[in-house]
């Protein structure tokens, strides 16, 4: 599932470590993973200088999107944090130019240090 920013699509990700290995080929110098999280093929990745989106397309799996996400594009964004009922928490990150994403975690996410990364690097 690639980023729809028309159709504001969203991810239901889950913490995955491991996952941060298919986007160690792309980052620059400097750039180190804050954390990664996986859907059922796709994923997202934070790291210090961006958001990568990785799409896995086809039967195989093989073929792969990576859409990066600077920080420095961001104009906004929220967080909504798990609750007693709920237990998913939503990131929405508004880009200049790009539109707004959604991200839905499963589970007990940290949401707060993200943002605080994300606050970091946009404000």
């Amino acid at each position: 599932m690639a980023i729809d920013f028309k159709n504001k699509s969203f991810f239901k990700l889950k913490q995955n470590e491991e996952y941060s290995e298919k986007v160690s080929h792309i980052l620059i110098d400097g750039e180190s993973i804050l954390d990664s999280y996986k859907s059922m093929r796709d994923g997202v990745i934070f790291t210090s200088k961006r958001i990568i989106s990785v799409n896995v397309q086809g039967i195989t799996g093989s073929k792969k999107d990576f859409t990066s996400l600077p920080y420095k594009n961001i104009i906004a964004f929220s967080i909504e944090t798990a609750g007693t009922f709920d237990l998913d928490a939503e990131l929405e990150v508004w880009f200049s130019q790009l539109g707004k994403c959604r991200f839905e975690f499963k589970g007990k996410t940290d949401l707060a240090t993200i943002s605080k990364h994300i606050a970091e690097n946009s404000l």
